[in-house]
């Protein structure tokens, strides 16, 4: 994806970049409200919707992998229809794709309005961290993407803390339409502030590379969602998407390094702090959304939260995530690899500290640990942005930022699909294992039932009782299995973190 861009503004004053700022972060802030949004009534949705619990998954990992395809179009699209007409249409697309959303009646047409929920969407994100940081010198870079991530992290606050009240208010489709006067007010801004009308010189979309690009990144998410359920490699399915998505590859790889002008340019990966950016990204993108995804259906099938306590959970993350923005505004003095380490170290020990959850887990104790967690993606994001495009030349910032965000999102939707897989095995084998126990010859079991009189393996209905607990902690088991899963993650990309260059400024 190539383009050469042609300059015909001057430069913004100072009062023209608060507003761009501010703008810009209503867009973005839009956004990030949808990333959790749906998370906080996804029990509710499965129970509407008659769903299963890796099914009602496809609302999150659907989203995000639509979300991922159309991100690198953003910077063809920019300069064929300029960053303003983009951010416009894009914005229209994404009210009316949430719209829609809280107005579906079925899991599928659910799905698919949360796919062009995520299309439209893709763009508004790099777009405008392309303008923000094209808009500011360098020195002022830092502060203008703290206050330019309020927007990620204000969104995630809001969205689940009052989505989770309307959600048990009314039900699950007004955290859909809480949306849309949101993006009234966004697309507002977008139209008085932003006056970037420019087009590039030249454009070109290379298809063959988007083409086997989508392909690949669609049979492998499809693969992985469908994977626990469809039994592996058991499935012809399976093995077809496995296949399909391989020969995309490989076509897209062979492709991207002999074509003149590919779809993702490679020679960005020459860069040794963006090559190495990506791959940490890449490991932030898995680790950001899982909890958002894993905590919800634990709370409510385990303990039986109601949806406007799942809400505060949620929205205790986003808090995290605040705290750890403006903690940024005086801390980006320090080393990024100090800061990126610790980001990482929070997130790891809140991933542990909830992977030794019981089945009477605390509000507080699943509060603090998600504040914790969003506080370490907090003083991550800041970081690892600026050290990812330190060394890199400002005229590719557009097409390496697109590549950026695509390389996150795609994690988000592999770890998310990962860790629900885990989860369901795990409390399968677990459930397994624990209904052996279920049995007449078990004296402890015979013990308990004659001093407390809790369970009975005489009636039906006491043994319908018995198989509910022992699914329950069979359930607990398959979520602390993937949250320990979260925690190795997190602690296995500070090696990588340490390979970063600082560039002196």
């Amino acid at each position: 994806m190539t383009t050469t861009a042609i300059d015909t503004g001057s430069a913004p004053t100072a009062f023209d970049r608060a507003m761009i700022l501010g703008t810009l972060t209503m867009v973005t802030m839009l956004y990030a409200m949808t990333v959790t949004i749906a998370n906080v009534s996804l029990p509710q949705m499965q129970g509407s919707l008659s769903a299963t619990t890796d099914q009602i998954a496809l609302v999150v990992t659907f989203n995000i992998i639509a979300t991922a395809v159309a991100t690198p179009m953003t910077g063809w699209l920019a300069a064929r229809f300029s960053r303003r007409a983009i951010l416009i249409w894009g914005v229209i697309g994404f009210t009316c794709a949430s719209l829609a959303c809280g107005l579906a009646t079925s899991l599928e047409g659910l799905v698919l309005f949360r796919v062009l929920q995520g299309a439209f969407g893709a763009p508004l994100v790099p777009l405008s961290q392309a303008i923000v940081m094209d808009s500011y010198p360098r020195e002022k870079q830092a502060s203008a993407m703290a206050i330019f991530g309020m927007g990620v992290v204000v969104g995630p606050v809001l969205a689940p803390t009052v989505g989770g009240y309307l959600s048990e208010l009314y039900n699950w489709r007004w955290v859909f339409f809480m949306i849309v006067p949101c993006g009234l007010v966004a697309l507002t801004g977008v139209f008085v502030y932003i006056k970037d009308r420019s087009r590039a010189g030249s454009s070109h979309l290379d298809w063959t590379g988007f083409l086997t690009l989508s392909v690949f990144i669609a049979s492998f998410q499809f693969m992985l969602d469908q994977g626990e359920r469809l039994d592996w490699l058991s499935s012809g399915t399976i093995l077809m998407c496995a296949a399909v998505a391989a020969l995309a590859l490989y076509v897209f790889i062979a492709h991207s390094v002999t074509a003149e002008r590919p779809f993702l340019n490679p020679a960005l990966l020459t860069d040794r702090n963006y090559a190495l950016g990506l791959v940490i990204v890449f490991i932030f993108g898995m680790l950001n959304f899982t909890p958002t995804t894993l905590l919800p259906p634990l709370m409510q099938g385990v303990r039986g939260y109601p949806d406007s306590i799942i809400g505060l959970v949620l929205g205790a993350r986003g808090v995290g995530t605040l705290a750890g923005f403006f903690l940024m505004f005086w801390a980006n003095k320090f080393d990024p690899r100090v800061l990126l380490v610790t980001g990482f170290a929070c997130q790891g020990i809140a991933g542990w500290t909830m992977a030794q959850f019981s089945v009477d887990m605390t509000t507080w104790g699943v509060l603090w640990t998600s504040c914790l967690q969003g506080f370490g993606v907090g003083v991550i994001w800041v970081p690892l942005t600026l050290v990812t495009f330190a060394t890199l030349d400002k005229r590719n910032t557009a097409e390496a930022t697109a590549i950026f965000h695509l390389v996150r999102n795609f994690g988000s939707s592999i770890f998310i699909s990962l860790s629900i897989a885990l989860a369901l095995r795990s409390a399968r084998e677990s459930y397994a294992e624990l209904t052996v126990n279920a049995s007449p010859m078990n004296q402890a079991l015979d013990m308990q039932e004659s001093l407390f009189g809790t369970w009975s393996l005489g009636s039906v209905q006491a043994l319908a009782g018995l198989s509910r607990e022992i699914g329950r902690q069979a359930l607990m088991i398959g979520y602390l299995n993937a949250f320990t899963l979260f925690a190795i993650t997190s602690f296995a990309v500070i090696p990588v973190i340490l390979m970063v260059r600082v560039v002196r400024r």
